[in-house]
């Protein structure tokens, strides 16, 4: 019980990032040898969006060019792997979160905003991400870490853009924060 308490109070440390960074190219690098695909996870949401689709407008999805390429594959957009790696991301996150006692069901934010207003905010950004990366036709791990990985200079490029563009970003935003 003892020691139940003391995890909560006193979580572990963040793991080494330099290890960590290591053990992602080797995830990247078995993604690439069992999927044929880098990682990436912006598919995830057009996919399951089709499947939502098909359900519920069936006729709508089959003649739709945007719907049809996902409902008319072989397996259907529920079976698609990147569904499975999200669904993945996710369980482990948790289980991460539960093994080191970090997991706590609450909104943090700056003193300076509402927790109403930081999950608005969140929200908002969690929809633009995803409509700037259908627009690019990938999300920042499929396009920085598969891109590098495979030496394009897309990804060295779009590596880049995203680091600049948070810099330049985070001044205007950091009342959200601290």
């Amino acid at each position: 019980m003892e020691k139940e308490v003391n995890k909560r109070t006193n979580p572990k440390k963040y793991k080494n990032p330099y290890l960590m960074g290591v053990l992602l190219g080797f995830v990247l690098i078995a993604a690439f040898y069992f999927s044929g695909r880098g990682l990436g996870a912006s598919g995830a949401p057009k996919r399951v969006m089709a499947a939502v689709v098909e359900v519920v407008a069936p006729q709508h999805a089959e003649k739709s060019e945007f719907y049809s390429k996902y409902v008319k594959s072989a397996r259907g957009p529920w079976k698609d792997w990147l569904n499975f790696e999200v669904l993945g991301v996710i369980i482990g996150g948790f289980i991460s979160g539960t093994l080191s006692g970090r997991l706590k069901v609450k909104v943090e934010h700056s003193p300076k905003i509402t927790s109403r207003k930081r999950l608005a905010f969140a929200l908002i950004g969690g929809i633009l991400f995803e409509y700037g990366a259908s627009m690019a036709r990938g999300c920042t791990s499929g396009a920085a870490l598969s891109g590098m990985a495979v030496l394009a200079t897309g990804g060295l490029v779009t590596m880049f853009a995203i680091f600049g563009g948070a810099y330049l970003f985070a001044y205007f935003f950091r009342k959200l924060w601290i």
